[in-house]
């Protein structure tokens, strides 16, 4: 290439993108391809110059889950830095909001723009230069495998005292899965929604999950369903784990106002301390005789995680205030209608909802999920919500307007380029198929709702627009919901990425 901008980075990041014909082969396999995802891992690591046993200096606190991963890793990364602020920290998630770079951050930010560009360039060299050694490794790996092996160059190459490493998806065939002695392992939550949607039993996803124990080293977890936390068990013995800790409750949390918000967070901030006091014993002199010293509370205050029951004043827009979450199955989307139906946040005192004021939600969910699911149950939610506060209005008009919109960045039908995405079939995202369907579920769910304000909109710079009409003269509080791409993408839209970042 010519330049080697970030700007390149990104485009060629996107050409690893496997488009929904892809995707739907891999679910067609019924997950046949996951015997080879570890062995190709290791051959591209090799390529790029490195052994299994170089990611050991990496020191990985390592975690996975179906709920509240995220979570959980940001707090273990704010504990971390606030109890060794002399520690460079490294923190790998996925997916991001707005810029791809955001995956990949020390000590809390993001690497620069010439950082990733730099660190993308070198392992795409190293790449392009080396042939694989098995024959079912392709050229060059798919999207997050190759963001996986950027973020292990740069926190090799950076050297970093501590990671803090987040699954993708699952775990024993997860990219990130070939760390060879993590310093501890933690699992969240493991969704029962989850056994519909992927189509799995509790026991199969428990043995994935399960499947980041190592031998000699610590696991922890939370409270699991019964069949889930036997084949954790199962699988900490299989693999000689040297132990697995159910997370005890921390009763001083409860003083604490977390840094994200949402009662669902105790657990994870819970079982984040656990973590990180287990690492800190094994790796420093540190003495946890007080579980939650000063320097852990002021970690699990200051945690910052965007796009999770977040609040976000529009500092463009008089009398608008967003509020972000990525939820996505129907438990998260109970906690997060249960964190925004609730007094000082969507939930005024009583009598501020007035007709000048509008409560709009916007949403989204990737082609196949359950929709009308997903609604019923935001719908439910608000209903009881409102009854445990005592508030007498109709559940059904609690959002004035509603708005299903594509991904689709912006109105001339353009993604930024971090949030492009090949994952959508053509004919749906033309006909906004999803976006219908979802329509079509919220006017049966409640008949008697104004069909002049339910929206289907082809991109969410059009669902930004419509706010802007609602907030002239008025107060709007708007909720978004669904998917994380769409909430990373009213960030950027909306102008909001300087402060919701």
């Amino acid at each position: 290439m010519s330049t080697r901008s970030y700007k390149d980075a990104v485009e060629q990041l996107n050409t690893l993108q496997s488009n929904a014909a892809a995707l739907d082969a891999v679910r067609a396999s019924g997950g046949r391809l996951s015997e080879f995802a570890i062995p190709e891992m290791l051959d591209y690591l090799e390529r790029i110059g490195y052994s299994p046993g170089d990611l050991n200096a990496l020191n990985v606190i390592h975690i996975t889950g179906t709920k509240g991963k995220g979570s959980t890793s940001a707090f273990a990364d704010s504990i971390l830095r606030h109890a060794m602020p002399r520690w460079k920290i490294g923190l790998y998630t996925s997916p991001h909001l707005v810029a791809v770079r955001e995956r990949i951050r020390i000590n809390g930010v993001p690497i620069s723009e010439e950082q990733f560009a730099k660190f993308f360039f070198e392992v795409w060299d190293r790449l392009e230069g080396t042939e694989p050694k098995l024959s079912t490794t392709s050229p060059m790996p798919g999207y997050f495998r190759f963001i996986t092996l950027v973020a292990f160059h740069a926190f090799l190459t950076l050297q970093v005292n501590a990671t803090v490493l987040e699954v993708g998806v699952g775990g024993t065939y997860d990219s990130t899965n070939i760390v060879p002695k993590p310093i501890v392992t933690g699992i969240t939550a493991l969704g029962i929604d989850h056994v519909a949607v992927l189509g799995k039993t509790l026991k199969e996803i428990a043995w994935q999950k399960g499947g980041i124990f190592k031998e000699g080293v610590p696991a922890f977890t939370v409270n699991q369903p019964e069949e889930g936390m036997s084949m954790l068990k199962a699988r900490a013995i299989e693999l000689k784990a040297s132990s697995l800790t159910v997370s005890p409750s921390i009763s001083a949390l409860s003083d604490i106002k977390l840094g994200l918000a949402g009662i669902h967070q105790q657990q994870n901030a819970t079982l984040a301390a656990h973590l990180v006091k287990s690492f800190l014993e094994s790796q420093t002199s540190f003495q946890g005789s007080a579980l939650l010293p000063s320097s852990f509370v002021k970690g699990l205050e200051d945690a910052k995680w965007p796009g999770r029951c977040q609040t976000v004043s529009d500092p463009n827009r008089v009398n608008t205030t967003w509020y972000l979450d990525g939820a996505h199955t129907t438990e998260s989307l109970s906690c997060c209608v249960q964190w925004f139906v609730s007094p000082g946040v969507g939930l005024g005192s009583h009598g501020e909802h007035k007709e000048n004021s509008f409560r709009v939600l916007i949403f989204n969910c990737t082609s196949g999920r359950s929709g009308p699911t997903f609604l019923g149950s935001v719908q439910s939610n608000v209903s009881s919500q409102l009854k445990k506060y005592g508030r007498t209005e109709n559940p059904e008009f609690f959002f004035t307007h509603v708005i299903f919109c594509a991904n689709v960045t912006y109105a001339d039908g353009q993604f930024k380029g971090d949030l492009a995405t090949f994952s959508i079939a053509t004919d749906d995202l033309a006909q906004l198929k999803t976006q219908r369907q979802l329509a079509s579920a919220w006017a049966e769910l409640v008949p008697q709702f104004p069909s002049a304000n339910i929206y289907v909109l082809p991109s969410i710079e059009h669902a930004v627009k419509e706010i802007e009409k609602l907030q002239l003269n008025s107060s709007v509080k708007v909720l978004v919901a669904g998917s994380l791409h769409l909430v990373g993408g009213v960030i950027e839209v909306a102008g909001l990425s300087g402060i919701a970042l």
